[in-house]
């Protein structure tokens, strides 16, 4: 065995084989950190493999809360290298991940997957280089899971603006044999900032509604909040960042709170949580207003919740509003960019409210409180966002392009898939 072949850790290595022609996938992500693009590439791994297929999940960093969601019949691959344990990289996400191209060629050349999926634009664009550097022709599907144009300008993010991604983007983009969006938001946009052509874009929905999480939901909440003959509960839930603006939702709450005695649940963890306690504070809340932190099980807050509510700025498709209705949870959402309309069909299956908007945030909360809510209409619509639907697009995706695509091992050139 080489060096090169000793530094690749396999950490699980399970098959299920089935008698029938499989695709072996790769799907590239940056970590097993929490967050969404982890979660729906997990729920991901887990249908593929499910389905007979050999997936193999390539992690430059396998430290994580998620770690103990991967499917045993997917295989854990760390292509960490000496390099990524640098201060300077490892202390933030995006660095670990572009940094990482070499490794991701080493385990191209040597593992030679039927197809490559990546999520995340710093993780699309490691794709793209790895593939490149490695010199084969494993077709590469890139997915772009929130407007590409907030990442670029949104100076709440560490750093500020990033002129540079936007130019990369729109450089190595066009190199993937496609590019998938999670909704026709994110697509529109990504054309927009790329100048790609429209056409060259596929809709995905993320696989949002599974099995388990019907499971879940009939699961009772430990908190006592939810205990017979207790107020209504309106919940949040998501990372504690200035992206899911829970400050509005509080500020929306406190004028709730004002004319009935409800309750504010905010389910997640993040570096804003400081100021949201101190926010809590000023506006008197702190007798009805919990944050107790992340939840392996949100599902089982949102069946007994009254009212959910997505107080986001922005969004690629927020899976935690499909999730809330799939859950028979009425909900009120801002009509950010984007997703909320799209799910919600225009405010058809719940109110749409102007982003920042505390005072119709609040009018909304209090007209789905009085109001009967339609909840199995909400749940026939979450289930467009079914794990089956969107695994079977996927698959028919990869097929395509794997019957298109140049033989293995031919060199990549960076061009536009159309021009190969």
């Amino acid at each position: 065995m080489t060096g090169t072949q000793r530094s690749m850790k396999v950490v699980s290595h399970r098959t299920d084989w089935s008698g029938h022609k499989q695709l072996r996938i790769a799907l590239f992500i940056s970590g097993l950190a929490v967050g969404g693009v982890q979660r729906s590439m997990l729920t991901l791994a887990h249908a593929f493999s499910s389905q007979g297929h050999r997936v193999d999940l390539v992690v430059p960093n396998i430290e994580g809360s998620f770690r103990p969601l991967v499917p045993p019949a997917v295989r854990l691959v760390n292509i960490e290298r000496w390099w990524m344990r640098l201060p300077w990289i490892r202390s933030r996400k995006r660095r670990r991940a572009l940094v990482c191209a070499p490794a991701l060629a080493v385990y191209l050349r040597q593992k030679r997957p039927d197809v490559l999926l990546s999520a995340s634009h710093y993780v699309n664009l490691t794709a793209v280089w790895g593939r490149c550097l490695a010199k084969t022709r494993t077709p590469l599907v890139i997915s772009q899971r929130t407007h590409l144009s907030q990442a670029i300008t949104n100076t709440n993010f560490p750093g500020g603006r990033r002129p540079v991604l936007g130019w990369f983007a729109q450089r190595f983009y066009p190199a993937a044999d496609a590019i998938v969006a999670v909704s026709n938001g994110v697509a529109d946009d990504l054309a927009r900032t790329t100048k790609l052509p429209r056409l060259r874009i596929q809709t995905i929905y993320n696989p949002v509604v599974t099995p388990e999480l019907k499971k879940q939901a009939q699961v009772s909440p430990s908190h006592p909040w939810f205990s017979p003959g207790s107020p209504p509960v309106v919940l949040g839930v998501g990372r504690l960042a200035a992206q899911k603006d829970f400050v509005t939702l509080l500020r929306a709450f406190a004028q709730v709170r004002a004319k009935r005695h409800v309750r504010l649940l905010i389910l997640g963890e993040g570096r804003k949580r400081t100021e949201l306690e101190a926010l809590v504070k000023t506006l008197g809340l702190a007798a009805d207003v919990a944050l107790p932190g992340f939840c392996d099980n949100p599902f089982s807050y949102m069946s007994h919740a009254a009212v959910f509510v997505l107080s986001s700025t922005y969004e690629g498709l927020p899976g935690v509003l499909i999730q809330a209705m799939a859950c028979g949870c009425p909900v009120v959402s801002t009509d950010c960019p984007s997703g909320p309309a799209e799910i919600l069909d225009n405010g058809r299956y719940g109110p749409l409210v102007p982003v920042g908007n505390a005072r119709a945030m609040a009018d909304a909360i209090v007209a789905t409180l009085d109001r009967s809510i339609d909840r199995a209409g909400s749940q026939s619509r979450s289930a467009q966002f079914s794990v089956e639907t969107c695994t079977e697009q996927y698959i028919n995706l990869f097929q395509a392009i794997i019957s298109r695509c140049s033989p293995a091992g031919s060199a990549t050139v960076l061009a536009p898939a159309s021009d190969r």
